[in-house]
């Protein structure tokens, strides 16, 4: 059951998902999953390998139809969205691709903020704050002016972040955004996606295999394979049996020490 906020009554849905099926052809990706993420809220989506994460992603963003159910953002339904501009999309392994594209990281960030700035990229004063703003937050302002292949990994998917910010996100969707990433990269990606959550109040959403990690961060968790099999918030995760129920087996929490700055 989905958390009641006791103390806020003004709790706004930003994403409401009511009785979505997806088939593939004739395979059931994601049967009857329900469920309501209010604005500002941080969420993280766990599940085994095919157990329908991505396709309930894409979903939401309307990239995917739904074969059963609705999907509604703000109130609206998806596929009425005339403007999707305030949501950002990190897709999985964002870093993988273009390699070979010719573009310097500072015009693949800038690309994240043309649906803004309009035809022509006439970009404001303000167009190219946020831009900047956007390479400072994700830490890529160092490397600006270098080709995207030219960069590891780790890097371009921080390009890839950086692009999604510039478009100033009011929610923004991450597919297994440290995939590429080593550890201590990592968590100071979580810290800044922890930031940008409360200091801007973007609502995040985000796919990750990395249990600990998400228990460690978000504020409530999706658990997803086929059905959702909980929404529930992080404290509840390893005590009410639900990963049990999610991956068919015991699974003990690994406390790794993380040394914090």
């Amino acid at each position: 059951m989905p958390i009641k906020k006791s103390l806020n009554n003004k709790a706004n849905p930003c994403i409401e998902v009511s009785g979505v099926h997806f088939k593939y052809g004739d395979i059931a990706v994601l049967e009857d999953i329900s469920f309501t993420v209010n604005e500002g809220e941080y969420i993280g989506i766990i599940g085994p390998n095919g157990g329908g994460k991505t396709t309930l992603l894409k979903l939401i963003l309307g990239l995917l139809k739904p074969t059963k159910g609705t999907i509604k953002i703000h109130g609206q339904k998806v596929e009425d969205l005339k403007d999707r501009s305030f949501i950002g999309y990190v897709p999985q392994r964002a870093s993988q691709a273009n390699t070979d594209f010719p573009a310097t990281v500072e015009e693949i960030v800038s690309s994240g903020r043309t649906p803004k700035a309009g035809f022509l990229n006439h970009f404001t004063a303000h167009d190219r704050e946020k831009i900047d703003w956007a390479m400072e937050v994700a830490d890529v302002t160092s490397f600006k002016n270098k080709l995207i292949g030219e960069l590891s990994g780790g890097q371009r998917q921080r390009v890839y972040i950086a692009r999604a910010l510039a478009g100033d996100p009011e929610i923004l969707f991450l597919d297994e955004p440290t995939v590429a990433i080593d550890i201590t990269q990592s968590n100071k990606f979580y810290e800044f996606l922890r930031e940008i959550n409360k200091k801007m109040g973007i609502t995040i959403m985000f796919i990750s295999h990395d249990i600990e990690c998400v228990a460690k961060e978000v504020s409530s968790v999706l658990c997803v394979n086929k059905h959702l099999v909980c929404h529930t918030s992080t404290k509840d995760l390893y005590t009410k049996g639900h990963l049990e129920k999610l991956y068919g087996k015991k699974i003990t929490p690994v406390h790794h020490h993380h040394h914090h700055e």
